[in-house]
């Protein structure tokens, strides 16, 4: 996992190397064993590396022929590619294969890659740029119009903190986020920075666009006719596959293990699959009554003869950093897991540099209650995914949001493909938005921030093969979801209790600001960013209430939102506790 930009500028243009400089000095954290580039007439590459595979000699950017590459993540199968297309690498890297691949296949160099990447190559031949990013886009890249031509870097923050693009904010971006707490499709919140989607390719030449193909990260068709035993086998065989995989590293690996069935099952097969004992991590709150997952996490732990390693994310701590949490988030997600994530890298890293977790498993196999929802039909109480925003009928925005649901909309329509189910089509539009753009967005920033890298088993091209299109019976059956991984875990680790009610895990954000309401309410009201979209007086009370459920999940949007605004928008850098930052002047 690393951090890669670049320029590609129109002929007869230099990039300009001070540019240059910024744009990796602003992806330091991404790559912080080593920075390279490559410059060649009007194209630049740079490269920060976290050194996971090939530590001796698989420093970046790669060549071969007229072709040099930057990459950020892992290609986990490059060991396959190269005995199966006979690649004669140079170095041990895993990002070596998809260079070769291209000199051979052109754009469709990534059809056959597994793992989770960010890759630009630069070919002198066709004095073109070639973007490609992984189906589930596990790995950010980010695209800009640049006076002279386009630029690109794995985080938005580093194009203007290079000075390419101004920080202003995108409107219509700004109300998804405050609505459903991530934003969709191409567009980000910064004006005139777009993401490159995943599973898209794009070939750039003369500071633009040429041609974009796209890499679907699920399969088409309806549900399969199959048996409960035949897809078990499947599922068995494509996630110890993908585990195995997972875990190629040169460096030490961990996990983060919550109580839930996902982790759970990443925690079985990393067991069977490793000598050693598993090394979890597991986070809890010091707030009485909080939903506490680390007392089944450890009786997992036990019995799957882990080493289990856990920390208490307390009020105090959460003030004191969170102006550098919500800093890491250039790409705003005001999912509040970012808490316990971001304090959970910054321990596991003291032992590790890669963690597995559990993301995806929800979208994959079908977990979320709201799965359950759309299933139904209107008139038995069925209903579309996120029909309602956080700040509906609270009456705190000076303007009530408008269009913030244009952007699922034009998901819903793109993802209903023919012979899918009300569920199938729930599931693709979650992968198409949801995933990408907030809980892996939190995965890699929060990790990054601490130089780690962050691995998803579930996301995996074999794995969705093996169960998207699983019947609907095998993914929900009696207000039940996940049935498939539950009954897998029955069978291979009982231990994790997988149809024991759900208990959720939620962040007791509410209660943390209704504490501190007096102090913060006015704070927050008081930031630009939000003075300009909100009723001041209306957000001290909103912040009063903020023990209320609804009125707590808004004031964090709020509080995320004035400090996101305050580091991204105004500049100023994350010193100082929550209190201490949103009143400096």
């Amino acid at each position: 996992m690393c951090g890669i930009a670049g320029l590609i500028l129109r002929q007869g243009q230099s990039p300009d190397a001070t540019t240059l400089q910024k744009l990796t000095g602003a992806l330091a954290h991404r790559g912080p064993d080593g920075a390279g580039h490559h410059v060649s007439g009007p194209v630049a590459l740079a490269h920060t590396r976290l050194a996971i595979i090939d530590l001796a000699t698989g420093d970046q950017p790669l060549f071969a022929g007229p072709a040099a590459l930057v990459a950020n993540g892992e290609v986990y199968n490059y060991r396959e590619l190269r005995a199966d297309h006979a690649l004669s690498c140079a170095t041990g890297s895993d990002c070596e294969p998809p260079l070769h691949l291209f000199r051979r296949d052109g754009l469709g160099f990534a059809d056959g890659l597994r793992g989770m990447y960010a890759v630009a190559i630069h070919d002198r031949v066709s004095r073109q740029v070639v973007l490609s990013r992984d189906p589930f886009g596990i790995k950010p890249m980010y695209l800009a119009e640049v006076p002279g031509g386009m630029a690109f870097a794995s985080e938005p923050q580093a194009l203007v903190a290079a000075g390419l693009v101004a920080p202003r904010v995108r409107p219509e971006s700004r109300a998804e986020l405050l609505q459903m707490q991530f934003t969709t499709g191409a567009e980000t919140i910064f004006e005139g920075i777009t993401r490159v989607l995943p599973g898209e390719t794009i070939a750039l030449g003369e500071g633009r666009v040429l041609e974009r193909r796209r890499r679907a990260a699920l399969p088409e068709g309806g549900p399969l006719a199959i048996t409960e035993a035949e897809a078990l086998a499947r599922f068995e065989a494509a996630f110890r596959d993908s585990v195995d995989l997972h875990q190629r590293s040169d460096v030490p690996y961990g996990m983060f293990l919550s109580g839930g069935t996902d982790s759970a099952a990443v925690l079985a097969m990393m067991s069977r699959l490793n000598e050693q004992p598993v090394l979890a991590f597991t986070a809890g709150f010091d707030v009485p009554g909080a939903a506490d997952e680390r007392a089944h996490a450890a009786t997992m732990a036990r019995a799957a003869g882990a080493r289990h390693e856990t920390i208490t994310v307390s009020r105090e701590e959460v003030w004191r950093h969170l102006p550098e949490i919500v800093g890491a988030m250039d790409d705003p997600a005001a999912d509040y897991a970012i808490i316990p994530t971001w304090f959970l890298a910054r321990r596991a890293r003291q032992d590790v540099k890669v963690v597995l977790s559990g993301e995806g498993g929800d979208e994959i196999l079908g977990g979320y209650g709201r799965y359950r929802a759309a299933m139904r039909p209107w008139w038995l109480g069925g209903k579309a995914p996120r029909t309602h925003g956080a700040f509906d009928r609270l009456d705190v925005l000076r303007q009530a949001p408008t269009g913030w649901r244009d952007g699922m909309v034009a998901a819903e329509a793109a993802t209903a493909l023919p012979g899918r189910t009300r569920l199938m089509a729930a599931q693709a539009l979650d992968v198409a938005d949801w995933l990408p753009n907030d809980l892996l967005i939190k995965l890699d920033r929060c990790l990054m921030a601490h130089g780690m890298e962050g691995r998803t088993p579930f996301l995996d091209t074999a794995v969705a093969e093996a169960c998207f299109r699983l019947p609907d019976a095998l993914k929900v059956k009696k207000g039940m979801g996940k049935l498939l991984l539950r009954q897998w875990l029955a069978q291979n680790f009982p231990a994790s209790e997988p149809f024991r009610p759900k208990q959720g895990f939620t962040v007791p954000v509410g209660a943390w600001i209704a504490d501190a309401a007096d102090r913060l309410g006015p704070l927050v009201a008081a930031q630009a960013g939000v003075a300009e979209i909100a009723k001041p007086e209306k957000v001290v009370a909103l912040f009063r209430a903020a023990a209320g459920k609804r009125e707590g999940f808004a004031a964090w949007h709020l509080l995320f939102y004035a400090l996101w605004h305050r580091r991204h928008i105004e500049g100023m850098r994350a010193e100082g506790d929550v209190f201490a930052y949103l009143s400096a002047r």
